[in-house]
């Protein structure tokens, strides 16, 4: 074996380090090669709005913040006249009413649930499915429900079937609709006696859903939520909505609940910001 002598490399240590020198020499610096790949990529997007090309969204939104003063609480006409003005989408918006209880929904005495045919409507087409059989899907049919079925329709939305935004039975067909808990429940679209959609009396039931019946419910926080309208409506017909639903919550007031009953009222539009309604004005109705 060859050692070196004096320091230097021995023969066999020349060898290999002219092999890895000739190595680096064809495969190339791999700070160049970086600098290569680093060259021929696509320039990062960097989400830069073009000069000269306005963000109309976000302008539409800041105007319309302008217009609404969250400190204050309005009158049910003020409200609906802002909700109007700081309107800016360019569809037609959903108006939505938020009235926050004072109740306390884990308690089941305390829970607040039903439903109401506003007087003006929702504005939104409902596609009703109804569960009957015999006698009862021809009266299904002559008042206007999407789709009538048995058990045949329950297969139907096994299979993945959802075009359909009310559910409505009869009592009897419970037996087959108890099986779709897992699918309809989630969805908010189990029928239910007290909100009127298990029920014998079917062309009630579906003529009041076209109309534009509403369910409600109290959710976890104390709030309920619901469609009053469209944007297009007259002020006065989302006036008359919104107090339809704001005294059907007063006169369902549980006899447990303790304190203030309406804590909070908001309306908004789909875009819009939220306007505050105060509901000191409604205190006699709430305390009677």
């Amino acid at each position: 074996m060859s050692k070196a002598v004096g320091g230097e490399p021995s023969p066999k240590q020349e060898k290999s380090m002219a092999k890895a020198k000739e190595n680096t020499e064809s495969q190339g610096s791999p700070d160049a090669g970086a600098a290569e790949a680093k060259a021929d990529a696509k320039p990062r997007r960097t989400g830069a709005k073009k000069p000269g090309t306005p963000y109309k969204r976000r302008e539409g939104r800041a105007a319309s913040q302008t217009v609404v003063d969250d400190a204050k609480r309005y009158s049910v006409p003020e409200a609906m006249t802002l909700v109007k003005k700081a309107s800016y989408a360019k569809f037609d918006e959903t108006v939505d009413l938020a009235v926050r209880l004072g109740v306390n929904p884990k308690h089941a005495d305390q829970m607040v649930r039903g439903a109401i045919v506003l007087p003006h409507g929702t504005g939104q087409s409902l596609r009703v499915l109804v569960f009957a059989k015999g006698e009862k899907q021809n009266e299904a049919k002559a008042a206007g429900a999407d789709h009538v079925g048995a058990d045949d329709l329950a297969a139907k939305i096994q299979e993945g079937f959802m075009e359909f935004d009310r559910v409505i039975a009869t009592p009897d067909m419970m037996g087959v609709v108890g099986k779709l808990g897992r699918i309809l429940g989630p969805r908010g679209l189990m029928p239910n006696p007290k909100v009127g959609t298990v029920t014998f009396d079917v062309k009630a039931a579906v003529s009041e859903a076209k109309a534009g019946k509403i369910e409600y419910r109290v959710e976890k926080a104390g709030i309920v939520h619901a469609r009053i309208g469209k944007v297009s409506f007259p002020e006065k017909d989302l006036e008359a909505n919104s107090m339809a639903l704001i005294q059907a919550l007063i006169r369902q007031k549980p006899s447990t609940a303790k304190g203030v009953y309406l804590r909070s009222i908001t309306v908004s539009s789909t875009m819009g910001p939220g306007v505050k309604i105060d509901p000191l004005s409604f205190t006699k109705e709430d305390e009677a």
